[in-house]
């Protein structure tokens, strides 16, 4: 009888197991794309070693369809760290085996999550012939990150998708969703995907379709359409010195505002804007080489429906007497925004006026503690107008801890402790992000200043975050990353505290 029931049971763990982790279906091999992609991979300290792992996982399950050689799919990682670093040249791995192997055997960096460093870097690895990179041939940018970057992105990405780079971000963190809305390419719903580490798969296929769109276009085409522009890529076909292009451009119904330009042989990539919503466009592009015999490519491109302005508005970076107000999307049709704000409830209102080319602002001089009404108005060019609203809310003054740091306890253990923040603090949340191992938080009251935290030996690292909580909202959060010397370098010992976050 025991043994029916050790048997039924075993049976119905292993249909358990089986129904929470299926595995993946088999993919058809891809042998009809030819491009570069490389992966832009957050290697920093940031990310934990599970998120880390999950994240090759996801670009194995991404790549296995493709098939690679010098003539179609060549593949590289770049990490993103203090200091870029490439995993290996295009070239190198050149079979679905040894791709797999290299991703696996790929080993996390740590250091800080400098995106900006790592895609200056990209740009010069994706065009250059001693990493492997070929001329002629779709380049690709899936940029995996937590949403987190110590330096700025937005110029080194524009340089990246100026030279023809289709950019696709996953977000398995809180990114700021207007940052990484502009730096993927267009539109931004097709090319940026927020997902959990732990859901990645759920993505893959869309992804991996993306990616294919992109490779198979090894003609003339268009990317990032919207209502009044679309960016036109082609392989380049001329030496520097041998010729120039003839581009042609125009609406279909009326031939007669058709436009010409002469580009220069390096261009691979324009962007055409100032263009009339909900319209075809015929475009010629022809090689004009005093070497070679290049026919004239050709493509019809239809813009988008005139697009809204705004659609969204974020409250981010909220002060005591100060916040951030953010918009989406910036459009060439909008001539300007008003931004108008004033405090709840109350009759009293101010104005600010943004130029259409930004979408944010910050509004100063403001109460503490305080809830405020903020419109953003767009001003379109046509003269027409369109209104969003949001409600933000000051902090408490002085409603962030200052000074925390960190004393040596025990072998596994420290002390965390800060000064109090200014207010009616009612307590305060502590957060410990650990590399390895599982995360913890803990509350405590206004009249405690100090935790212990365990489970952090020697030679480990992790993220410790201490915020103020007030009757109404909690306060701004202080983070700082603690990373412990290995034994042979560690100090004294002390005496613990009975407040411990474990």
């Amino acid at each position: 009888m025991l043994a029916k029931v050790l048997l039924s049971l075993f049976l119905w763990l292993r249909f358990a197991a089986g129904q929470d982790t299926p595995e993946p279906g088999a993919q058809p091999p891809i042998s009809s794309a030819e491009g570069d992609l490389l992966f832009l991979l957050d290697s920093s300290a940031s990310v934990s070693h599970y998120e880390f792992s999950k994240v090759k996982e996801f670009m194995w399950d991404l790549l296995h369809p493709f098939t690679f050689g010098p003539r179609d799919v060549q593949t590289s990682i770049i990490h993103i760290s203090t200091t870029p670093t490439m995993e290996f040249p295009f070239d190198q791995y050149l079979s679905s085996g040894t791709v797999r192997k290299a991703i696996r055997d790929t080993r996390q960096l740590m250091g800080d999550t400098n995106t900006g460093k790592a895609l200056s870097y990209a740009k010069e690895k994706l065009f250059s012939g001693e990493a492997g990179a070929r001329p002629g041939v779709p380049k690709v940018l899936v940029w995996v990150t937590d949403g987190f970057s110590t330096d700025d992105i937005s110029e080194p990405m524009q340089l990246l998708k100026d030279m023809g780079v289709t950019v696709f971000i996953v977000s398995t963190g809180r990114g700021n969703f207007l940052e990484l809305s502009a730096a993927a390419s267009q539109p931004s719903d097709k090319h940026l995907h927020f997902v959990d580490v732990d859901d990645l798969p759920i993505i893959t296929k869309e992804l991996r379709d993306g990616i294919l769109g992109v490779m198979r276009a090894t003609r003339l085409h268009a990317t990032d359409v919207t209502s009044s522009s679309f960016r036109l890529v082609w392989p380049r076909l001329l030496s520097q010195d041998s010729g120039y292009y003839s581009l042609e451009y125009g609406p279909s119904a009326e031939p007669a505002r058709r436009s010409t330009q002469q580009l220069p042989a390096a261009l691979g990539s324009l962007v055409l804007s100032h263009l009339a919503p909900e319209t075809t466009y015929e475009v010629a592009l022809t090689p004009e080489s005093n070497v070679h015999y290049f026919p004239t490519q050709t493509t019809s491109v239809t813009t988008l429906p005139e697009e809204i302005s705004p659609v969204q508005v974020l409250i981010s970076d909220s002060g005591p007497r100060s916040f951030h107000v953010s918009w989406a999307p910036v459009l060439d049709s909008v001539a300007s925004y008003q931004v108008l704000y004033g405090p709840l409830p109350g009759n009293s209102v101010k104005v600010l006026q943004v130029d259409g080319r930004h979408n944010s602002t910050v509004v100063k001089h403001l109460a503490p503690n305080t809830t405020y009404l903020v419109t953003v108005t767009a001003i379109y060019r046509s003269g027409k107008e369109k209104s969003l609203s949001a409600k933000a809310c000051t902090q408490e003054e002085g409603s962030r801890v200052r000074h925390l740091r960190f004393e040596e306890v025990g072998a596994d253990s420290l002390r965390a402790s800060w000064d109090p923040a200014e207010g009616a603090v009612r307590g305060y949340r502590v957060r410990c992000r650990r590399r390895s191992g599982r995360s913890s938080a803990l509350s405590v009251a206004a009249q405690v200043h100090s935790v212990l935290l365990s489970d952090l030996p020697r030679g480990s690292s992790g993220s410790v975050c201490v915020q103020p909580v007030y009757s109404h909202r909690p306060g701004s959060t202080l983070c700082r990353t603690v990373r412990r010397q290995p034994a042979t370098e560690a100090q004294g010992y002390g005496h613990g505290e009975r407040h411990r976050l474990q």
